[in-house]
């Protein structure tokens, strides 16, 4: 079982049961102080099983429940903050023997200290008992007002993936004034993560289309392809980032490991870039923290608009670059980010000499690299478009590095260069 503040994931029957499910939602009820929690799920097949039990452990404790039923991710958090509190049913983009818990707190993620009340293993005890809702969302009106409607009627390609978006995006897009044709509706027409997965119908079918957009299985995540071609997830991220600044947005968060690309036409745009760590509830809690107006994590095709969304939102990232159609800065920008290379590999390092194999990693480059950022692992700045991210695994026994440069037969050499440095000081630190 996987156990972070961006969620609890596990395989159901095995290392996620019910009765973790029960302890968990009965821990979450004392964090709610609206007594009200909105509640919905993706497609997975063990969904309502794992919903009812979440209902029935929250009306337990005195929660009114809103259930939404099947929604995307980023509709459970714009509803979460009318409620106070949210819980969507997903294991986002893993393989569908997954399923887990996404928790919301005024329409954001729990912090830390929040999280550790609800792994507590002391149940919390009953008080009286809520009430359950049925709900509707008006997440589409919501996303169009930011967007504005188009006046030209772009041709969309949609693939679904058989996930929650399907009950959404489409909708949006359409409401938009875009002409939207759904693929791969069924929910094993292909792999639940489109940035794994080669997207190979989509890819096919799209020189048909002006744009296409591939979601995962609880809509947080959008892949953009174009003109035939399946672009990376920092592309996404960098569509999202030109529509932020045409919006008249200038201070953006960006995780450590998006593409120096997106920084850069950000600078170059009067914008403003502060760095957070790795993953999505980072992102997000920097940005509060900072009070930046957009940004998100490019390694999961991941844009975020606080004013709207304190999360990842593929749906609404998918209206704001349909909005963007038919202009050249589009395929201006694929080609811009298309200029860099990202290079990811891994190394098995147990847990436990993790912190001991970084240490020993950063005396040896000291005296190698012009600028060395521990925020968030190592990262090793090497030149103005070149860096390298050295970063442990905080639910695997491995230690992960990316690379990026604008050249990639030295991305592959620096890649190589501390790939060997990592085993070094791996086997210094046993």
């Amino acid at each position: 079982m996987k156990k972070s503040i961006s969620g609890i994931r596990g395989i159901v029957g095995e290392d996620l049961k019910l009765d973790d499910v029960l302890r968990f939602c009965r821990n979450f009820a004392p964090v709610i102080k609206s007594k009200k929690c909105a509640i919905g799920n993706d497609t997975r097949p063990s969904n309502e099983m794992i919903r009812e039990v979440a209902v029935a452990a929250l009306l337990e404790q005195g929660i009114d429940v809103y259930n939404f039923g099947t929604v995307p991710t980023p509709v459970m958090f714009r509803e979460a903050r009318k409620c106070g509190a949210g819980l969507i049913i997903t294991s986002s983009h893993n393989p569908l023997p997954w399923n887990g818990l996404k928790f919301i707190i005024n329409g954001r993620g729990p912090n830390e200290k929040e999280f550790a009340h609800i792994l507590k293993e002391k149940q919390t005890q009953q008080t009286k008992f809520g009430t359950e809702y049925a709900a509707t969302s008006n997440y589409v009106d919501d996303a169009t007002k930011i967007i504005g409607k188009m006046r030209h009627e772009p041709k969309i390609l949609v693939d679904v993936g058989g996930g929650a978006a399907s009950f959404v995006a489409p909708q949006l897009l359409r409401k938009l004034g875009c002409h939207v044709d759904v693929i791969n509706q069924s929910i094993s027409s292909r792999g639940p993560d489109p940035t794994a997965d080669k997207l190979t119908k989509l890819v096919l079918n799209s020189k048909r289309y002006d744009i296409g957009f591939a979601f995962d299985l609880d809509g947080d995540r959008v892949v953009v392809v174009k003109d035939g071609k399946k672009q990376s997830p920092d592309t996404t991220l960098a569509l999202g980032t030109i529509k932020a600044l045409e919006l008249g947005y200038k201070k953006f968060c960006l995780s450590m490991d998006t593409s120096i690309a997106v920084e850069k036409y950000i600078k170059d745009h009067g914008g403003r870039v502060v760095r957070s760590k790795v993953g999505e509830a980072n992102v997000i809690d920097t940005m509060l923290k900072e009070k930046c107006q957009a940004g998100g994590e490019g390694s999961s095709g991941g844009f975020i608009l606080p004013e709207f969304n304190m999360c990842r939102d593929g749906i609404l990232t998918s209206g704001l670059i349909a909005a963007m159609t038919g202009k050249k800065i589009i395929d201006e920008m694929i080609k811009f980010v298309s200029n860099y290379h990202q290079l990811r590999t891994k190394i098995d390092v147990e847990s436990d000499l993790h912190d001991k194999t970084l240490s020993k990693l950063v005396q040896k480059l000291k005296s190698e690299s012009s600028e060395i950022i521990t925020l968030d692992g190592v990262k090793i700045i090497i030149d103005d478009d070149t860096w390298a991210l050295v970063r442990k695994s905080n639910t695997e026994d491995i230690i992960r590095i990316s690379v990026e440069s604008d050249n990639l037969q030295k991305a592959q050499q620096i890649q190589k260069q501390i790939t060997t440095l990592v085993k070094q000081s791996h086997e210094q630190a046993r």
